[in-house]
């Protein structure tokens, strides 16, 4: 059976090594057919205690890692990517309209990217 991926925000880090995150999904009801949210907190292992509160986060079912632990957090690097490309496309867009007060704005935002990449 696959492992269930859920996607929720953090509301809890105080503990070591476990933060709590909030999934909420949608449903209708079955009587009245109005679409009402539900949510749910899971206990999830965060091994490096990277995640803070209001972060969104992904999380994958494991197997037991305490009482209340059963899921881990997983790499959430494929947003950070969706942001680059779309400032690599920004800077792409400006430098085919030469615009030269913009192409300075950018090679500093060009230099910060690299930067953040090391």
């Amino acid at each position: 059976m696959p492992k269930r991926i859920l996607s929720g925000t953090v509301v809890s880090s105080n503990s070591n090594k476990t933060i709590v995150v909030k999934v909420t999904r949608r449903v209708k009801h079955k009587l009245y057919k109005k679409i009402i949210s539900l949510s749910k907190n899971y206990h999830v292992h965060d091994e490096d205690n990277l995640y803070k509160n209001g972060d969104r986060v992904n999380i994958i079912e494991s197997k037991p890692i305490s009482k209340l632990k059963k899921w881990v957090v997983t790499n959430n690097s494929g947003d950070q990517q969706w942001y680059r490309c779309n400032l690599i496309f920004l800077l792409l867009t400006i430098l085919a309209l030469e615009e030269f007060s913009a192409l300075k704005y950018l090679e500093a935002l060009k230099e910060d990217l690299l930067l953040l990449e090391i």
